[in-house]
């Protein structure tokens, strides 16, 4: 895949030329397209993977005009008979989907593992829907026409599809929670940067919710940061826990030191504080954010919390 540099130009020419062509375009009367917000039937199955299985693979497809990319892991032993439990991660912002590959490690895990590539906002990199330097494009819609794409290619159980990202990644999947819970089974959002930016949040049903955050956060306050408009964490959660349906106030426990976990009764929303963690992705090892280690590892969490939930 090529550099970050590269891999950003080469997008923000695409997305250019996309955009023009879309100026001189008269289409004939039709319906402004929209996300999808309700399961949605694979007919992937029984079909041969359009990818090889058991590596990485660059792909893209157009979406509100413009050529979007992103990267798609099968599993080694992928079978189009079976439907398989599909997780979008959505990488930071100036980050690439193969960052976010590296970062989050879902590819290691026995389902289908795509990572979007955002296009270059107002300051020249890469960004997600719901910040105030992204790009003028509807990630929401691309990730419904993701979904589709994905769902017509490859054997996706449409009732187990998971959304995860980090920061402004993470703010992103926050505003999936709000826009698409009747397709996205669960979200998970690490260091969340959760902007006023990505507007009302109305969503058609309960969202469940597993988020992490670092105390020692200076990128994204863990206090927030009321000149960007940044919320604090708990009034944040506390917001997701009356959208829920949750008891006002959660139950915490600390499993191991240097973590408090917070659970809200009668919903599925979860919260984790990390003491001392910086703007990171946490893991017992260095990782791509990080050469320090934190005390815990997100990603087997995030896995086993979404897996937990599939869409009625």
């Amino acid at each position: 895949m090529p550099g970050p540099t590269k891999y950003l130009r080469r997008l923000a020419l695409a997305a250019a030329a996309a955009a023009g062509m879309s100026l001189l375009a008269v289409p004939m009367a039709s319906a402004t397209p929209s996300p999808v917000d309700q399961p949605v039937r694979t007919t992937g199955c029984q079909r041969p993977s359009p990818v090889p299985a058991g590596v990485t693979t660059l792909r893209s497809l157009t979406s509100g005009g413009l050529v979007r990319e992103y990267t798609v892991h099968v599993p080694a032993r992928y079978r189009s008979s079976r439907p398989y439990p599909l997780v979008l991660s959505f990488h930071g912002h100036k980050r690439t989907s193969k960052y976010q590959e590296e970062l989050s490690g879902f590819s290691a895990y026995d389902a289908i593992s795509v990572y979007p590539q955002g296009l270059p906002g107002t300051d020249g990199e890469s960004a997600w829907t719901g910040a105030p330097y992204s790009a003028a494009a509807d990630d929401v819609l691309f990730t419904s026409d993701l979904l589709n794409t994905l769902q017509r290619e490859l054997c996706v159980d449409s009732r187990r599809i998971y959304a995860t990202g980090k920061s402004n990644g993470g703010g992103f999947v926050g505003v999936l929670a709000c826009r698409m819970p009747g397709r996205i089974a669960a979200f998970a959002p690490v260091a969340g940067a959760f902007y006023p930016q990505g507007g009302e949040c109305r969503p058609s049903r309960p969202a469940p919710i597993l988020d992490f955050h670092g105390t020692a956060d200076a990128t994204i306050p863990y206090a927030g940061n009321p000149a960007k408009g940044l919320p604090t964490l708990p009034d944040w959660l506390a917001a997701w826990a009356d959208r829920n349906g949750c008891s006002p106030r959660p139950i915490q426990y600390s499993p191991k030191a240097d973590v408090t976990v917070q659970r809200w009764l009668g919903c599925s929303l979860q919260h984790y504080r990390i003491e001392g963690a910086g703007h990171v992705w946490p893991s017992t090892g260095p990782n791509n954010d990080s050469a320090t280690p934190t005390v815990i590892d997100a990603t087997p969490v995030i896995w086993k919390f979404l897996l937990a939930h599939r869409l009625r």
